[in-house]
């Protein structure tokens, strides 16, 4: 979407073009009401200012739409599309890899009672999996922090994808 076509849109559509970014009600609210927006830069500016800091209840519904690290949803939605896109690095072909990154999803998940959550686009699957090994050594209080610091990464991410000059 032209970012002139987001800025003058009802306030439906802007916030559903926004939600596949991330799914917190306040921060959809809180960027489209701030709507126009004088450029991209602007506007991702913004939007990671908003994000910042997410709360604790947000971070855990955000985190109930996004799959482990290797598994691809395979839902038609925009969200899911983007996610297998920022997945891209990560070859499910590679079984010892497929198999490292399974197991540290399960001991990430049994230690955090979460999936691993980590910007992967741009990163290689090994980059991934060496990040998953680092923070199974962190606290939940260090997790929970580099967690929602991720979720604002992917959420203007995919926000610079999805608006243009």
């Amino acid at each position: 979407m032209k970012l002139a076509e987001f800025n003058t849109a009802d306030p439906a559509r802007a916030a559903e073009t926004l939600r596949p970014c991330i799914d917190v009600h306040r921060w959809v609210e809180t960027v489209a009401a701030a709507r126009p927006f004088p450029s991209t830069d602007a506007l991702l500016a913004f939007a990671s200012e908003a994000a910042n800091p997410f709360t604790p209840a947000e971070v855990e519904s955000a985190m109930a739409h996004h799959p482990r690290i290797g598994e691809r949803p395979t839902a038609a939605t925009t969200e899911a599309s983007m996610s297998r896109s920022e997945q891209a690095g990560v070859d499910p072909a590679d079984a010892d890899l497929a198999e490292a990154l399974a197991q540290g999803n399960r001991d990430y998940e049994r230690k955090f009672g979460r999936v691993f959550l980590i910007r992967a686009a741009g990163r290689t699957a090994p980059e991934i999996l060496q990040a998953l090994k680092e923070r199974l050594e962190n606290s939940p209080a260090e997790e929970d922090t580099i967690v929602a610091q991720q979720l604002r990464e992917i959420a203007v991410l995919r926000l610079e994808g999805l608006i243009t000059e």
